[in-house]
């Protein structure tokens, strides 16, 4: 199931001298893991919460497949991680990811049943019966996950969800990612290119509202200069793309 936004525009206000966050936006999120780059206020976080149906736009559509935003079978099939997990120090890791996926419309026994599954998937089994108080930042990340996944979402969208992280919880963090998707298709949003690392199968570039570049790893690897040092290749580019002439797409 293919997520596409079909000329989307979004604006916080109505106000025409405001210009929108994003403006006409069409784009297909391919398979695997693409990485969402783009400085602060470029509308990454906009673009998620569209993809999520939190947010709807002005103009334009967003579908899944068959499915179209906002309906009720749509959001079961997207998952969305806010940049923020909140712990409920009341509850229990896997009581925290069955209630999830309650919420998203599984029977009681299912989200049960599944919960531990997901956590399973995320590596926190061990961690079932703690209170989710007690979790690290980088275990409420993963716990984050396992509850965008307990109700078989098709598409998970995190936003800068390695913010924070130390490196050791960033690199169980990215394996994590790496080993799901091959399941589902993830868009992860970051200013940070070394979140690119080895593990990202596509990279999209959103800079004031719009896509300057989208396309596998190497396609956004070529727009840096040549000769830059192998560990700073997706900072030149990066660079390259954020100062240099917008191209459409």
């Amino acid at each position: 199931m293919t997520l596409r936004f079909r000329s989307c525009t979004y604006s916080y206000s109505h106000r025409r001298r405001r210009p929108p966050v994003l403006a006409d936006l069409s784009y297909e999120l391919p398979p695997g893991l693409t990485i969402l780059l783009g400085p602060n206020g470029a509308g990454k976080s906009t673009l998620l919460r569209l993809a999520a149906a939190v947010a709807r736009p002005r103009s334009g559509d967003i579908t899944l497949g068959g499915l179209t935003a906002p309906t009720k079978a749509y959001r079961r099939a997207i998952a969305w991680m806010p940049q923020t997990i909140t712990a409920a120090p009341a509850l229990t890791v896997r009581e925290y990811v069955a209630y999830v996926g309650w919420l998203k419309g599984m029977s009681r026994r299912d989200a049960w049943d599944r919960a531990l599954e997901s956590l399973r998937r995320v590596e926190l089994t061990d961690r079932a019966e703690q209170r989710t108080g007690r979790l690290s930042g980088g275990q409420l990340r993963r716990l984050g996950v396992a509850a965008a996944l307990v109700h078989g979402a098709r598409v998970l969208l995190l936003d800068e969800p390695t913010a924070g992280m130390d490196p050791h919880q960033r690199r169980v963090f990215r394996d994590t990612l790496g080993e799901l998707a091959g399941e589902v298709r993830i868009l992860m949003s970051t200013h940070d290119v070394a979140d690119l690392a080895e593990d990202a199968d596509h990279v999209t570039v959103l800079i004031e509202g719009r896509i300057r570049q989208t396309g596998d790893v190497p396609a956004f690897l070529a727009h840096g200069p040549r000769g830059a040092p192998p560990g700073r290749a997706a900072e030149a580019a990066y660079t390259a793309l954020l100062t240099g002439p917008e191209r459409r797409h």
